[in-house]
C-alpha cells in the first residue's frame, strides 16, 4: 500500500511547484521533501518529477498519482468534517461551485434563502468554468456545484455524479437596437440571423460547441466575426452594432442597454442546468437545504423567462 505521508508530499509539490514551497507548507526541510518523493518513486517504480525543471514539473505518472492523492485527501477531509458535525465539534460547511452566469442569477437568491435558514454554516463559493468544476466535485473538493450538459458535450453527461435537474436554459438571439429584425416582436429562427456577422465564443468553448451544434441541425452556417467567452463583452459588441449573437438565457437576464433580446422559435440550443454532488459524498442537512434553495430560485427564473417570451 502506498505511504499516505509521501502522497501528501507529492500533492504539495504538485500544487506549489517547488520542493522549497512544499517544505514550507508541510513544515519540513527541503531535504526531507526530496527524500519522501524519492522514496515514493522507488515504491511505485516510476519517476514522478522531472529533475532540473523550474517550477517543478511532474511526469505522466506523477500527474496521475497526484490527481488520485488530491482526491484521497479531499475524501479524508470530508470524513473528518462529517464526523465532527455529528459529534458537535465542528460547524457545518458547504463548499459550493458554479459557472459564471449561474453565479450572477441562480446563486444570489439561493444563498440568501440558505443563509436565513443556516446562519451557522460556513459557506464558500468557487466561480469557475464547467470543465474545471466537475473534476473538483468528483474529487470531493466541492460538496455541491451547478453544472450543465448538452448533446454537444457528451463528455459532461458521462461524468459519474449525482444530479438534480433544475432549469432548462434556453438560448436567446441578441440584436443591436435598431436592427432590421428588432422591429419584429415575434420569435426568430436561427436562419433569420444568417446574413449578419455573429459574435460568439472561442472555437474551443462549450458555448461555441453548443451553438454550432444547433446551427448544423438548422442548416445554418454563421459567419463568425468576433469571438469572446465573456457574455458582457459580447453584449457590448452587439450593442455597438458589430454583429448578432446567440447566448444562454441566463446571460441576458439583465441585458445591457442598446440591445434587443428575442426568443428563437425552433431549434434553439438548450443547456440543462443541474445541481451535482459526488456520488459517495457526504449529503448532510446543509446540502439538502441548499438543493431546496436552488430549486426555488430556478422555478422563479423559469417563470420570469416564460413571462418574457409571452410579451
Amino acid at each position: 500500500m502506498l505511504d499516505v505521508r509521501r502522497l501528501r508530499v507529492l500533492a504539495e509539490v504538485a500544487a506549489r511547484g517547488s520542493f522549497t514551497a512544499a517544505a514550507d507548507a508541510l513544515q519540513l526541510t527541503q531535504s526531507a521533501v526530496s527524500q519522501h518523493v524519492a522514496a515514493l518513486e522507488r515504491e511505485v517504480g516510476l519517476p514522478l518529477v522531472e529533475r532540473g525543471t523550474r517550477p517543478v514539473e511532474l511526469t505522466e505518472a506523477g500527474h496521475a498519482l497526484s490527481r488520485h492523492a488530491t482526491g484521497i485527501f479531499a475524501r479524508l477531509d470530508g470524513a473528518e468534517q462529517e464526523l465532527g458535525e455529528i459529534a458537535g465539534r465542528r460547524r457545518g460547511r458547504l463548499r459550493f461551485g458554479s459557472f459564471p452566469t449561474a453565479v450572477a442569477t441562480l446563486v444570489p437568491p439561493s444563498f440568501a434563502r440558505f443563509r436565513r435558514l443556516h446562519a451557522d454554516v460556513t459557506l464558500t463559493v468557487v466561480d469557475d468554468h464547467l470543465q474545471r468544476l466537475i473534476p473538483r466535485v468528483e474529487a470531493g473538493e466541492l460538496d455541491l456545484a451547478l453544472v450543465y450538459d448538452h448533446e454537444a458535450l457528451p463528455e459532461i453527461a458521462a461524468r459519474d455524479l449525482e444530479r438534480m435537474p433544475l432549469l432548462d436554459d434556453v438560448f436567446r438571439a441578441v440584436l443591436p437596437a435598431g436592427h432590421r429584425l428588432a422591429r419584429r416582436r415575434r420569435a426568430l429562427e436561427l436562419a433569420d440571423l444568417g446574413g449578419d456577422p455573429w459574435i460568439g465564443g472561442a472555437p474551443t468553448s462549450d458555448w461555441y460547441r453548443i451553438v454550432n451544434h444547433a446551427c448544423r441541425l438548422a442548416g445554418v452556417a454563421p459567419e463568425v466575426g468576433l469571438a469572446s467567452d465573456d457574455y458582457i463583452a459580447v453584449q457590448a459588441l452587439v450593442a455597438a452594432g458589430l454583429g448578432v449573437a446567440v447566448v444562454p438565457g441566463l446571460a441576458v437576464t439583465h441585458p445591457l442597454p442598446g440591445l434587443e433580446v428575442r426568443a428563437i422559435r425552433s431549434g434553439a440550443p438548450v443547456r440543462r442546468i443541474s445541481a451535482a454532488w459526488p456520488r459517495d459524498g457526504y449529503h448532510g442537512p446543509a446540502v439538502s437545504s441548499m438543493l431546496d434553495s436552488l430549486r426555488a430560485a430556478a422555478e422563479t427564473l423559469a417563470i420570469a423567462a416564460q413571462r418574457h417570451d409571452a410579451r
